[in-house]
Order: structure tokens, then sequence, then C-alpha cells
């Protein structure tokens, strides 16, 4: 059975695993309260750090918002530039400048996904810090970003911004490995800005991921309205953190689909592709980055636009006023 099965479908198996959360519990907090003893070490970077993050495995929308951050921040004068992991990437040495014509499978699919659309320089790495000092050497940036950083306390932050799903919130509530939370739900109540996706959630604005058109793997110019396989049955592939609610706004477009989950930063080979059936296929942006040197004809990727609520760009406004301009 599925983990995700188990964490959210509120399964008496997560029961047997929560001896093993208190103690995953108990290992991050006393981690957190020894980075702000200062026994564990941190480090500040000389401009301001906004880390957007959930408290959850898996994907919430993070990415599509730090590409609007990204947009938004420049359009309020800013320098930005964008620092992750690079979760799945292959490489030796980090951290590494990531570029629209990087490998994903040696930076990851997300930093090159970024790379390709924020316009912004984008360094990946483990170490945030490292990653946060590079960017700021090569990328003569006033303000970073952080995709997905709020575990990473090394990393000293000015902002922090909570995405939730708000269609799934937080499980059953707890911790790894009994449920899906990377820190207790309690960890929420230090953070100012939260934002849901899929669906409304107390405290949180909401933020909606709007589709675009269609964009072929093999020709980037050749574009179809999504509306456009209306009716019609296509495979649908997405190894993303949660594939259901790719499934169901192609779904509620009225497609009807094929479905091909798969796990969360997939390696996908030509021998995965072989096994997809011919005709339409559309899938996530993120996993067209990988897909693109394999793909056919009748490939698609389906980008999204995450369109924050005026109150939320109101808040981050007035957040961003006591933060230093560089």
């Amino acid at each position: 059975m599925k983990l995700e099965a188990i964490w959210y479908g509120r399964h008496w198996l997560a029961w047997p695993l929560v001896p093993l959360a208190g103690l995953y519990r108990l290992v991050i907090a006393g981690r957190r309260w020894a980075f702000r003893r200062g026994w564990l070490a941190s480090a500040r970077l000389p401009v301001p750090v906004i880390l957007v993050g959930n408290l959850t495995v898996g994907g919430t929308g993070k990415t599509p918002l730090v590409l609007w951050l990204s947009d938004f921040l420049r359009r309020q004068g800013w320098h930005p530039g964008i620092v992750l992991r690079g979760y799945g990437g292959s490489a030796r040495d980090w951290p590494r400048r990531v570029t629209a014509a990087s490998d994903p499978r040696e930076l990851g699919d997300e930093a090159v996904l970024l790379a390709r659309r924020s316009g912004v320089p984008v360094v990946a790495g483990p170490d945030r810090v490292a990653a946060g000092r590079r960017l700021l050497e090569e990328g003569g940036c006033d303000i970073i970003l952080g995709d997905d950083g709020l575990q990473h306390y090394r990393l000293q932050r000015d902002l922090e911004i909570l995405v939730i799903d708000g269609a799934r919130g937080f499980g059953n509530g707890f911790c790894l490995p009994a449920g899906p939370l990377r820190e207790p739900i309690s960890r929420g109540r230090d953070i100012k800005l939260k934002v849901a996706t899929g669906g409304a959630w107390p405290g949180a604005e909401p933020l909606t991921l709007r589709p675009g058109d269609l964009v072929n793997l093999r020709q980037p110019n050749r574009t179809r309205a999504l509306t456009g396989f209306r009716r019609q049955r296509v495979t649908a592939v997405a190894g993303i953190g949660n594939p259901e609610r790719f499934f169901a706004l192609l779904r509620g477009a009225g497609l009807h689909l094929d479905e091909r989950p798969y796990p969360d930063h997939q390696g996908f080979t030509a021998a995965d592709a072989a096994t997809w059936p011919p005709g339409p296929l559309i899938m996530t942006e993120k996993d067209a980055v990988k897909c693109e040197p394999f793909a056919g004809d009748e490939h698609w990727f389906l980008p999204v636009e995450a369109v924050p609520s005026a109150a939320f760009e109101r808040q981050l406004s007035a957040a961003l006023k006591g933060l230093k301009h560089g």
C-alpha cells in the first residue's frame, strides 16, 4: 500500500509507526532548538532571504509560487536569485549554477525548470548557504528566493512563506514516517505568510494554479489549447508529489484520461516512453524537461501559473518594506 494512502486515508497502518514518528519529532525539535540557541551554526547572507516551503512531503505548488515571486520582486525593483537543493540531480560537486541548457539528470528537474522560466540566476546545491553565497558571487542579486528550505535552518531567513495543500491538508497529522509531516503542524504558527492551493484553508490566502496552453515537447513553438482535447482519450503522465491534482485538472477540462502516475522526480527514460500508448500524451512541465530527448510528436506539457490573491500581495508588500533593499 502506498504511503500516501496511509498518510491521507487515516489508515490503521499508521499507528504502528507512531512511536517512530514521536522519535522523529523529538529529533527535529531538538535540532531546531539547537540552532536557536546557537549550538548548531547558522549563517546570515548579506542580502534578504525569502524561503518558500511546506510542512508535508510532496508537492503543494511551491515552484509556481517561486516563479511568481521572482517576477513580482523584479517589478518592485529587486534583483532576485533562486536557490534550491537540486533534488534528484546526480552531480557530485555542489553548488552548481543552473541554466536553461543544464541537464536535469545532473542538476534536478525543478532547478532546470526554474532556470528556464524565471529569467533570474539559479544555483542548486544541498547546502543552501553555499548555494546562496555562489549566487551572490555570480548573479549580482540583492535578494534570494529559496524553493523549499523551511527545514534548512543553517540558512537564516528574513521571511518565510508556507504553502499548504488545501485539498489534502496535513493528512493524519503525524510526522514521518506515520504521516506526511516533516515538522509538526504547530510550526506553521511561526509563519505569517500562508497560501493554500487546491482548496481553502483557515488562515491562508488562496493561491490559484492557472493552466496555460499546451506546449509540444518536440516543437516548443507549437501550442494548443487544453480544451482542444476535450472529450478525447489522452494519456496523462505525472511524476510529481501529488499526481492526482494534475489529473483532476485535466479531467476538469473535459479530457478522458489514461492516468500514468509515477513517483516524485521520476527519472524518465526512453524505456518508460516506450510503454506509453500512441496518440496524445500530456505531462507536467517538470516532467517535460526530462522527457524532451525522447519525446514523440504528440507529447505535450501543461505549464501552470500561480495567481495569488490581492490580499496576499498586500501582505507580501508590507513584509518587503521591512527588508533592506540592496
